[in-house]
């Protein structure tokens, strides 16, 4: 599971202008052969025409021998002498992609870390209830909590119960056992995530049973609440799992269409937003961005001033002289890496018409 501070490694990693080999892949072994998933990275590897072969050797030492295949995604990085690998699986698998440069390309990493951080889940029914904490895909904690039975009355044949523990429902009106088992659900739910860092929650059960539940919940809770699903308690945890994975996919993917809105609105309000190439970097350049906002598969050759970190793509926009500048193939790459030095966010956005209208990049501004 990759940490910010190992994203951070990355993005100091000095290559001396040597090549860098990033590759993401997509390792579901449940959807394909290993052996099938191995012939694509060759292919792969053999398409980026890389000109030393102890990267390459490095990526498939590591698959053959190294690699457990329990991962549906995977990130490798390596220098172009194999003295530098990093291999980072993930709970959430990658399009596949691989390139070469001076520097290990991030963009994925830095999209999953900002996307699958720390969310939780809970199911919950009119008896009891669970809690999952999860980061990046992978189920970080989890818990439970049993209410008292409910005991329903059915006409002419005494009373029959629903739940999993002796109670003293008796007489007791079954809506009444109910509200009771909510309030001590989230109540228990406060407690679990009371100092985990979720920061999206998800809510599974009935729509009766969620609509009553979510209602109930602390309001630090409800802020964070980011949908609900039908789901039974009795589910296990891989269903959980790769159901709220798509829901966090679909929750992500309308934040990203209402943050691309609120950035083309600013800018055309004159507003502290930018969109386009030139402006971005030079927001970029100037330390001014709060959030980097980039199309998928963007990328721009550029120049770039190595002591000041001074980025270009139009080297009539530049105040310096073009000798005085290093080439580069990609310019996008380094306005991610240098966003993310400073402090501010990268979010990586698919299929946005909006976005590509705009130029397929722009950034949302600290002042």
């Amino acid at each position: 599971m990759i940490t910010q501070e190992q994203l951070q490694e990355l993005l100091s990693y000095d290559s001396q202008g040597k090549p860098v080999l990033s590759i993401y892949l997509d390792t579901d072994s449940t959807s394909e052969p290993i052996d099938t998933i191995k012939l694509r990275v060759r292919g792969m590897l053999k398409e980026a025409q890389l000109k030393q072969v102890e990267e390459v050797q490095a990526v498939e030492q590591y698959l053959d021998t190294s690699y457990d295949w329990s991962k549906p995604g995977l990130a490798m990085f390596a220098n172009h002498d194999g003295t530098f690998f990093r291999a980072y699986p993930s709970a959430i698998n990658f399009r596949n992609r691989v390139r070469t440069g001076p520097r290990p390309y991030v963009k994925p990493l830095a999209n999953l870390l900002d996307h699958f951080a720390h969310y939780g889940v809970i199911l919950v029914d009119k008896v009891g209830a669970r809690f999952f904490e999860y980061h990046l895909g992978e189920l970080v904690a989890t818990e439970g909590y049993m209410g008292e039975e409910v005991q329903k009355v059915k006409k002419g044949r005494g009373s029959s119960t629903v739940g999993m523990r002796g109670g003293q429902g008796g007489g007791r009106h079954e809506s009444e056992v109910v509200q009771r088992n909510m309030r001590e659900q989230a109540q228990a739910a406060g407690n679990f995530f009371a100092n985990r860092p979720i920061r999206r929650l998800f809510l599974g059960g009935t729509s009766e049973t969620t609509g009553q539940f979510k209602e109930l919940l602390p309001k630090k809770l409800q802020s964070c609440l980011a949908g609900t699903f039908h789901m039974a308690m009795t589910a296990n945890e891989h269903e959980v799992r790769q159901q709220t994975v798509k829901l966090l996919a679909k929750a992500n993917a309308e934040r990203e269409a209402k943050l691309v809105e609120t950035m083309v609105g600013l800018h055309a309000g004159g507003g502290t937003a930018v969109i386009g190439l030139d402006d971005t970097l030079q927001a970029v350049s100037d330390k001014k961005v709060q959030t980097l906002v980039i199309s998928d598969g963007f990328r721009a050759p550029g120049y770039v001033d190595g002591a000041s970190g001074f980025i270009v793509a139009n080297i009539a926009r530049s105040p310096l002289n073009e000798s005085e500048l290093n080439e580069v193939e990609d310019v996008v790459d380094l306005a991610v890496s240098s966003t993310i030095t400073q402090g501010g966010h990268v979010e990586i956005i698919t299929e946005n018409p909006a976005l590509e209208a705009a130029g397929r990049i722009g950034a949302i501004l600290r002042y």
